[in-house]
């Protein structure tokens, strides 16, 4: 009462007294409820701290002294929740740019290890860099024989493979100790015959065996016929499990389903005059890669195993490590799968024997875009003008542009004279030729290792992407590496390497 009696005479009367309260309390009670509004809004509800140090104090302490007057109770806070922040667009912001250059700098150090590989080799076992140019030239830099071991190596095959498929139904034969290739007769075949044979072909998916009647069989094959005798302990492979025969009691012989390969969308044609297609249709289409750069295409012909034309490795890098695989992909893109091993044929030479082989570094997933295609029975007999497939990324015209999205295109089958006519004897037992006469549908540069596919109840692998002059020139059709002709190279890759 003092000060309002002081503040009241002071003032000359009840006008100092309303500019008192009008301060004391309607303009201070005004600004400090906008102040408190304004910080509801952008942070929440906030704990007065004045008042809780009052609330430290007894409710009525001792009085020491005169009474002074009472001092006017704050509001309840509205809510005691911590404070909320007015910068949570802005921390979303943040967490985007910095995701950003989280990928920015991991895409940075993949090209960064790629730029580094393609100079270097590390020496994992003494931790050090060579250059690539002492790698793989037959002298040991680096401990353990590292940068020796993981080189493009040669493979010749002089011995006959001992199990081969022969007609369209997959009928097995095995080349038994007499040196001929003789039937397997159906009495005593089991399941884990079919395993073993079927692993030594290089396919361990879903094997099975059914039984063909030999009446039905052309006369060509009925050379002779093994059956399965007692199990032998000691027996190396099917054929020291077989005896020979004159005939099958049963009157039917062994035929073998080895994979669930050369499956695919319903067929559906840049090659040049192809058209666009998608990797579900042909999911056995690969693109060999070096420094991230399409080189050539292959064709999976297991989970791991890949084929490809010994001309797309030879004279580009002995270094297996350098090569990555695009598999699953419809459009061309830097990134692939490792590999460890690559075989070139022993007698490449100017075209002739124009295959090579690569294994990944782990099996791919069979699945919708990425299933290997079929190898083609022994002895595979397709018709002249019988339509092919052929597929890649290569230029869509002669010296023209490497295509991004694969292509298709059907090729008919050339005969072996007319091949012989139009090329001349350059054209070898390992060669097959495809195109139309006037030409304008052909493979061209960078289809070079694709696949040429044959469709019977499922999809063969018949040729390899090799050579030919110029592209869809007329008279002058695509030539392919025979791989019929190459079966045996082929399952002793596989067998020996794996």
């Amino acid at each position: 009462m003092d000060t309002f009696y002081t503040y009241f005479s002071e003032k000359k009367g009840w006008a100092g007294l309303r500019e008192l309260m009008g301060t004391t309390f309607s303009e201070r009670r005004q600004k400090q409820t906008a102040i408190r509004n304004f910080d509801i809004i952008c942070t929440g509800p906030e704990i007065d701290t004045e008042a809780a140090l009052e609330s430290t104090s007894p409710l009525n302490p001792s009085s020491t002294g005169r009474a002074r007057p009472g001092r006017h109770r704050k509001p309840m806070p509205l809510s005691s929740k911590p404070r909320r922040r007015c910068s949570g667009r802005w921390v979303a912001v943040i967490v985007l740019v910095m995701l950003t250059l989280l990928v920015l700098l991991a895409i940075g150090a993949y090209f960064l290890k790629t730029l580094i590989d393609s100079k270097f080799f590390f020496c994992k076992t003494s931790f050090k860099f060579i250059s690539r140019s002492l790698a793989c030239d037959g002298k040991e830099d680096c401990a353990n024989r590292e940068d020796e071991l993981m080189c493009v190596t040669n493979m010749t095959v002089n011995s006959t493979f001992p199990v081969r498929l022969v007609t369209n139904s997959s009928v097995l034969q095995v080349y038994t100790r007499s040196g001929s290739w003789r039937l397997v007769c159906g009495e005593g075949w089991q399941i884990q015959h079919t395993q073993q044979v079927c692993q030594q072909l290089g396919y361990s998916s879903n094997p099975s065996s059914s039984m063909v009647a030999v009446n039905s069989l052309p006369s060509s094959i009925k050379t002779g016929f093994s059956a399965v005798t007692p199990s032998n302990s000691t027996a190396s492979g099917i054929s020291d499990l077989l005896t020979d025969s004159s005939s099958c009691a049963s009157g039917s012989v062994v035929a073998l389903s080895c994979s669930d390969c050369g499956q695919a969308l319903g067929s559906q044609d840049r090659i040049v005059g192809g058209t666009d297609t998608t990797i579900e249709h042909w999911p056995w289409q690969v693109s060999l890669k070096i420094d991230g750069q399409h080189t050539c295409g292959g064709s999976l012909v297991t989970p791991r195993w890949l084929v490809t034309a010994a001309h797309c490795v030879a004279g580009t890098s002995n270094e297996v490590d350098l090569w990555v695989v695009q598999t699953g992909k419809t459009s061309l893109s830097p990134w692939g799968v490792s590999v460890d091993r690559v075989v070139v044929h022993g007698k490449y030479a100017k075209n002739d024997y124009d295959i090579a082989m690569m294994r990944l570094a782990s099996p791919i997933k069979v699945q919708a875009a990425t299933r290997p295609v079929c190898l083609p029975p022994s002895g595979l007999q397709i018709n002249s003008s019988e339509p092919l497939w052929v597929t890649g990324w290569g230029y869509t015209a002669e010296k023209g542009t490497v295509s991004t999205i694969l292509q298709k295109a059907d090729v008919p089958f050339i005969d072996r004279a007319t091949c012989l006519k139009l090329y001349g004897s350059i054209i070898s037992p390992r060669m097959l030729c495809a195109g139309y006469p006037e030409g304008k549908v052909d493979a061209c540069q960078g289809d070079s290792g694709g696949p040429l596919v044959y469709k019977m109840q499922r999809w063969q692998l018949v040729g390899i992407v090799s050579w030919g002059v110029g592209c869809a020139r007329k008279n002058r059709p695509g030539v392919y590496s025979n791989v019929d002709e190459l079966l045996e190279w082929i399952y002793t890759v596989m067998e020996k390497t794996s």
